[in-house]
């Protein structure tokens, strides 16, 4: 072996092997947002959306990542018919004028590999703000079914939903909401 071809040998094995970006597709099957908020101090209500859609890219090795959620607004699921309709009126979500609600990241910070926040713009009845979800689990696996790459992870925020034009009642059904989020998302 010449030494062009000896130190290029070399100098590829000292690069260290850097891992492209990996795209995963949302499980609407098995993301379900969900928002808990008081209600009259009586109890905590929990209600959540059955209609999700969106990607999540990943970079462990760039510590990077974005995510993009698209939350059908109109597929709340309070437990109730009536109350779905209810919540979907102008003073709460306003469905007919909002029909989703988005997420997009601005940042996402990592404990080593995994991700443990993301930092994003919260867009609801047409305003934006800025949140924080805390990520409390994350996996990344094959998936034993689909026999590809899965990611899955829980995260959480809290919002007012006054910010959002979402109000009425408040303060005595409570301003503070509790947005957690279960996600699933198959490899592209």
């Amino acid at each position: 072996m010449n030494r062009i071809a000896l130190f290029a040998a070399a100098a590829a094995m000292s690069v260290p092997a850097f891992a492209a970006p990996e795209t995963y597709v949302i499980d609407n099957g098995h993301t379900f947002p969900s928002f808990s908020y008081s209600h009259f101090g009586y109890s905590i209500q929990t209600s959540r959306f059955n209609r999700t859609t969106g990607k999540v890219v990943l970079d462990k090795a760039a510590r990077t990542g974005v995510v993009d959620v698209v939350i059908d607004m109109k597929s709340v699921d309070t437990g109730s018919p009536l109350f779905d309709e209810h919540i979907q009126a102008e003073d709460f979500l306003d469905t007919a004028k909002h029909p989703t609600a988005t997420f997009k990241s601005t940042g996402v910070k990592f404990d080593g590999d995994r991700p443990v926040a993301i930092d994003g713009n919260l867009t609801i009845k047409g305003v934006t703000k800025p949140v924080t979800l805390k990520v409390t689990s994350f996996h990344q696996m094959p998936h034993p079914m689909l026999k590809k790459d899965a990611i899955g992870a829980n995260a959480t925020t809290t919002v007012k939903r006054t910010e959002f034009n979402a109000g009425k009642y408040a303060p005595n059904v409570g301003d503070e909401v509790t947005i957690n989020i279960a996600i699933e998302a198959i490899e592209e």
